[in-house]
């Protein structure tokens, strides 16, 4: 069982606070902490195991390596690598479903609490100053929001839609969802909508929890932002080019909707020049919703299961 096994760019997974040894056992590990494009070939040309975080594999690069066989994506998006190409060249993609469940969800909320109460900018206003010299026993620099009885509109309602729902419902939220390929059955605490402008419309929250397709592509865009309350909240940190980044900051720097909470953009890292960098309204934190240690120790051990299922001829949690 002594394979090559290469990592792509395993910093992020595993900046130093994590062990490589669940992938050791297979045989020698190859680490790199980040590889440009174009030294993707030439990295993994003798590889039979190659994993993968954000680095593209194309099907150019998989054509020179004789040896390739797998493909493991130590993330649950898999659109980094060319699974058609894959297919055809025999070579198995799997990913690693479900680590970042509770995490992403969490996340979700965070993001939308930060908006409704300011935490972070109340406590540096404390810190400057204005508390300790305010003429009244408290102060507010924004409006504190109440989430009881408001409506939180989820798009995508699979394990993590389902559980950002379950919290918002523990702070008294109403919850809608829509989603064309999931079915919550048994439960009076959430209701599906079958238009999607109709859960735009109702919604005080909108939370983006929905992969990435042709269909769902920049599905918030100038014309489904106009369908949202002005007094609406959009919170996104599922894939950022479920929005379109400058139809997002012209509805906020007209106050066409409330405010956003984005862990992700369109193309990341952010460009300088992303409008949403100028919206005071927006929120926006690097892409780090799926990056506690609890969720990066489940990567890390469902890759290494993913790899024993696979060298045993049974490969497991396959997308090509």
């Amino acid at each position: 069982m002594n394979k090559t096994i290469v990592v792509l760019d395993g910093y992020t997974l595993n900046p130093g606070d994590l062990s490589w040894g669940e992938l050791e056992r297979f045989g020698e590990v190859i680490l790199y902490d980040r590889t440009e494009k174009a030294d993707v070939a030439k990295r993994i040309e003798n590889a039979e195991i190659v994993l993968t975080n954000k680095t593209i594999i194309d099907g150019e690069a998989m054509r020179k390596c004789e040896k390739l066989s797998y493909i493991g994506v130590l993330a649950t998006g898999y659109d980094v690598v060319d699974v058609k190409a894959a297919k055809d060249l025999g070579i198995t993609v799997s990913n690693v479903p479900q680590y970042g469940t509770e995490s992403v969800s969490q996340f979700a909320i965070a993001l939308l609490l930060e908006i409704c109460n300011r935490v972070g900018q109340h406590s540096d206003a404390t810190k400057q100053g204005k508390w300790s010299q305010n003429q009244d026993w408290c102060f507010w620099d924004y409006p504190i929001i109440g989430l009881n009885n408001k409506v939180m509109g989820v798009i995508g309602f699979g394990r993590i839609g389902q559980q950002t729902g379950k919290i918002a419902r523990a702070l008294g939220m109403q919850v809608l969802y829509y989603d064309n390929y999931t079915e919550v059955e048994g439960t009076v605490e959430v209701r599906k909508v079958d238009q999607l402008d109709d859960l735009l419309s109702l919604s005080d929250v909108v939370v983006l929890h929905c992969p990435l397709t042709e269909e769902t592509q920049e599905i918030i865009n100038k014309n489904t932002l106009k369908r949202m309350k002005a007094t609406a909240i959009l919170i996104n940190n599922s894939r950022g080019p479920l929005i379109n980044d400058v139809d997002l900051a012209e509805a906020l720097s007209e106050q066409q909707i409330y405010a956003a909470g984005i862990d992700v953009v369109s193309v990341e890292p952010i460009s300088e020049e992303n409008p949403l960098l100028n919206c005071t309204n927006c929120f926006i934190t690097p892409h780090i919703s799926w990056a506690s240690k609890a969720a990066r120790e489940r990567i890390m051990k469902c890759t290494g299961e993913n790899i024993a299922a696979y060298l045993s001829g049974d490969p497991m949690n396959v997308v090509s």
